[in-house]
């Protein structure tokens, strides 16, 4: 069994905004090896993540937790076929593209709202003032929401993140709340309709629609949310780029794809083996946890020409950063689509965009996503 490398415990635990990529590009070197500390094997390459992705029935998503921790477990994340099939054949039922497309006009609303409050000021924290609200309030508004619940919503959503149990406790505890409430007096909302969707027929549990809540609030907004702020980031290291897409804004879904691959929100998921399997050269037993590295995979450079260049205008690009397989990111157009409307209203409205060069950076506590807490901007 092939263990980890000296340095994979020093730059996991203490990554900084650019070193995590230095540090991916020296562990494709030993593609799959085994961390005892983490009682994990991990997966940089991208034909192997890429493997481990699409193929549920050897890699499974159905990771055991304590048995104390009942939320989130039911959700679309931790389950496999036929389950996950039933599951995501009724998210598909409600969240469908009609829905998103629906909100365009809000989202629109939404962020010209939010640039109004600072446009006389002239610098913001691009991360609180912009990044963070919008997906916040779009997701709120989906599920059905009250506005003043938002804040306890951010922060629940925060500590899921970076693994804290209370948060997760206390999102699950407001939803079965919710639920019960909605049930009584159904609205124009994604709970309402998930609801009607379970008495319809479907077999869905109360801890499975609790959970499917918990996974769209934390997927919608987590991972839009650093789409956008690692955008900026992209644009302000490769300030040609935000120059063409100023006078070529046709660019900007292309962009996106390329933000997405070359700072991915998700950095790394959890599979664990059914069977023993080959995988890099290694023999992994059964029952065996597999963390594979989208964001290593996709840096890769046996798969990406200049991998480590920001390519506005990279087509195609079959990037990871939405997962693969069955488990292709549910909300991917949602993010998709709430990143084109942000950032072309931050082209048009912030031209002179450029981060507070004194400012310092400070990634999210996790080393699953990958994002900065604060962006201070001039514009």
């Amino acid at each position: 069994m092939q263990q980890n490398p000296q340095s994979f415990k020093t730059r996991l635990d203490k990554p900084s905004l650019d070193g995590l990529f230095v540090w991916y590009a020296e562990m494709r070197q030993s593609p799959v090896f085994y961390d005892s500390e983490r009682e994990s094997w991990m997966v940089f390459r991208y034909p192997d993540v890429k493997r481990v992705l699409s193929e549920w029935q050897t890699f499974s998503s159905h990771i055991l937790h304590p048995p104390e921790q009942t939320d989130f477990t039911q959700s679309l994340n931790f389950t496999d076929p036929p389950k996950h099939r039933s599951l995501r054949s009724l998210a598909q039922q409600v969240f469908n593209p009609h829905r998103v497309e629906q909100l365009i006009p809000r989202m629109t609303a939404i962020t010209h709202e939010l640039l109004d409050r600072v446009a006389e000021h002239g610098q913001m924290d691009f991360m609180q003032n912009l990044a963070i609200p919008v997906p916040i309030i779009i997701i709120a508004e989906i599920l059905g929401i009250p506005l003043e619940d938002r804040e306890d919503f951010k922060r629940w959503s925060d500590g899921i993140v970076t693994l804290d149990p209370i948060a997760l406790q206390s999102m699950g505890d407001y939803f079965r709340d919710l639920i019960k409430q909605r049930r009584g007096k159904p609205s124009h909302d994604l709970i309402s309709d998930l609801i009607a969707a379970h008495e319809g027929g479907e077999k869905l549990t109360a801890q499975e629609l609790v959970d499917f809540c918990i996974v769209l609030l934390v997927g919608g907004n987590e991972t839009t949310t650093n789409l956008l702020g690692n955008a900026i980031l992209c644009f302000n290291e490769y300030p040609k780029v935000f120059e063409q897409l100023k006078n070529e804004p046709s660019l900007l879904p292309l962009a996106i794809e390329e933000v997405l691959r070359y700072r991915s929100s998700i950095q790394a998921m959890q599979r664990i083996t059914t069977v023993e399997t080959q995988l890099g050269g290694q023999t992994i037993p059964v029952g065996q946890m597999v963390t594979v590295w989208l964001g290593a995979a996709n840096r890769d450079e046996t798969q990406f020409e200049q991998a480590d260049t920001f390519m506005v205008d990279r087509n195609p690009n079959p990037h990871l950063a939405f997962g693969n397989g069955i488990h292709f990111c549910l909300g991917a157009p949602l993010a998709r689509l709430e990143g084109k409307i942000v950032l072309s209203a931050v082209l048009k409205r912030l031209p002179n965009l450029h981060i507070d060069p004194t400012a310092t950076l400070e990634l999210i506590p996790s080393s699953d996503v990958h994002g900065v807490k604060s962006l201070p901007i001039f514009f």
